[in-house]
């Protein structure tokens, strides 16, 4: 025994197992989120609940829910998503088991997915149209719709943008107001193409409600629908989900403008902090003489890691956006004033703020490579005749390119997941408009943004209905660490290559 210990072979089997479980733990809280997440978009069974007392409830079956009764002490509860938000004024209703009498799932059932008030559960009465209804005409009927009224109002926003774009112009003030009234024009024979058909449906209690097409996003039959059908539609609300602007408060809708947010903002923080991290890595290792300033230097930066990113965010607040933001307002947007430009929360500061955050992880690894090339090879290229400068470009900088890539995909790690400091200098709940758009200068740095986590934040605690908009945190949740992965997953392709390339150098 004492012989196996002094072995070492007891901390080999610790740690194989150490890891292990930490894999395990990782995987299993993946598998966790994408399940509670991906699940959302299925289209789940409608079902139709008879009480005992004579109550009929349409909806989806949510939770089932063991607890405690009088008459026994094992009985279930029903949790019932019953939708119809603006008629009933709540998601989910609760029904003890013994109370139901029957279950069954009418093929005629269907859900319609609304831009307002969430989705709706019932029936199809009629059409303003005068469609036959059967599912595969309300479905075709649905789709046309959508595509006639996306065409219009695509063609509207066009309008908009060259209507917004005309003070921009050199145009005497004769020929812009010309201009001016085409477009107006042109805009109010498109808002008179806008017509709306309408469908009447009618709930589990029998009223009626008259939807018009203008108000319906899809529509579906699930216990009407193959398991083929079921996945096709999965799909379809997937791509709708990372396709699409949310709306209801976040709690219906896509998140396209967040996924953009984060990734934009991550690049953006990756140009500005790449060359400011290699550079003071390069000077502290190769320049700086080792010295006690130079070792108190290395102590800040190590100690930078730790501040909590709240306090970048307070500091990125009171430099960047009050200070630098307001100089630039006062030297340049004078006419713009009291209104900020720069001088207030955006994009530029967020980028900026997170570049600060991660410039330690950038040093530290960056010096870690450097350390590891030897002496030998600096001093081999020097006797050829190169330059240090030569011998840092040509010869040092590509061997040591494996570890500041490795410091890009540490800071990419942690800066796409940082919500606290965003929500001092520059994410919002609902941005109105992308930062890239085709108007010049195309890429608009002092406008705010959406970000995935600040997103999963906002619909997981200041949702007006947090049950209901729980899927919602999931899916995003898992969307966020799904772009973290793709973007370490190409920074770690980019270092395998280079590490690949640059190998000959080390032998």
């Amino acid at each position: 025994m004492k012989h196996w210990i002094k072995s070492g072979s007891p901390w080999i089997w610790l740690t194989a197992g150490s890891v292990s479980i930490s894999m395990i733990a990782v995987l299993g809280i993946l598998l966790l989120i994408g399940w509670k997440g991906l699940s959302y978009f299925w289209p789940t069974a409608l079902q139709e609940w008879h009480t005992t007392d004579g109550q009929v409830i349409v909806g989806q079956l949510y939770d089932v829910e063991k607890f405690h009764g009088k008459s026994s002490e094992n009985q279930e509860r029903l949790i019932i998503k019953v939708g119809n938000r603006d008629i009933n004024g709540f998601d989910f209703i609760n029904i003890n088991q013994d109370k139901i009498q029957s279950v069954t799932k009418p093929k005629d059932l269907v859900v319609v997915d609304r831009l307002q008030h969430g989705k709706y559960f019932g029936t199809i009465i009629e059409t303003s149209n005068g469609l036959e209804l059967n599912r595969q005409q309300v479905e075709a009927w649905v789709r046309s719709e959508k595509a006639k009224i996306d065409l219009l109002e695509q063609e509207q926003h066009k309008l908009y943008h060259q209507l917004d774009a005309l003070p921009s112009l050199a145009l005497s003030s004769s020929e812009r107001k010309q201009q001016e009234n085409a477009l107006n024009e042109q805009a109010k024979k498109i808002s008179n193409q806008l017509s709306y058909s309408y469908l009447t449906l009618k709930d589990s209690q029998g009223n009626s409600y008259k939807l018009s097409s203008d108000n319906v996003v899809d529509i579906w039959f699930p216990n009407a629908m193959s398991l083929q059908e079921k996945i096709g539609h999965w799909f379809d609300e997937l791509y709708d989900f990372v396709s699409d602007s949310p709306r209801e408060a976040n709690s219906e809708g896509g998140v396209f403008p967040a996924i953009f947010g984060t990734i934009l903002l991550v690049l953006l923080m990756s140009v500005i902090v790449m060359p400011l991290g290699v550079i003071a890595a390069i000077y502290l290792h190769e320049y700086a003489k080792p010295n006690m300033l130079t070792r108190l230097v290395r102590i800040a930066v190590i100690n930078l890691a730790g501040v909590p990113s709240i306090v970048y965010g307070v500091f990125g607040l009171g430099f960047f956006v009050y200070v630098v933001g307001g100089t630039l307002d006062q030297l340049f947007y004078s006419n713009e004033l009291p209104t900020p430009t720069f001088g207030t929360p955006g994009l530029l500061w967020s980028a900026l703020t997170l570049a600060i955050l991660t410039l330690p992880v950038v040093i530290v690894a960056t010096e870690e490579g450097l350390s590891r090339i030897p002496n030998s090879v600096r001093h081999g290229s020097l006797a050829l005749g190169a330059t240090q400068f030569e011998t840092l470009w040509k010869i040092v900088l590509p061997m040591a390119s494996p570890a500041i890539m490795t410091g890009l995909i540490l800071a990419v790690a942690r800066a796409a997941g940082e919500v606290a400091p965003l929500m001092l200098v520059g994410v919002v709940k609902l941005a109105p408009s992308l930062p890239v758009d085709n108007i010049a200068p195309y890429l608009h740095l002092d406008r705010k943004f959406m970000h995935l986590g600040y997103h999963i934040y906002d619909v997981g605690f200041q949702s007006p209905n947090v049950e209901a908009a729980r899927p919602i945190v999931y899916a995003t949740a898992f969307l966020l660490v799904t772009v973290i992965i793709g973007l370490n997953l190409t920074a770690i392709a980019i270092r395998n290559n280079l590490r690949e390339k640059y190998r000959t150098l080390e032998l």
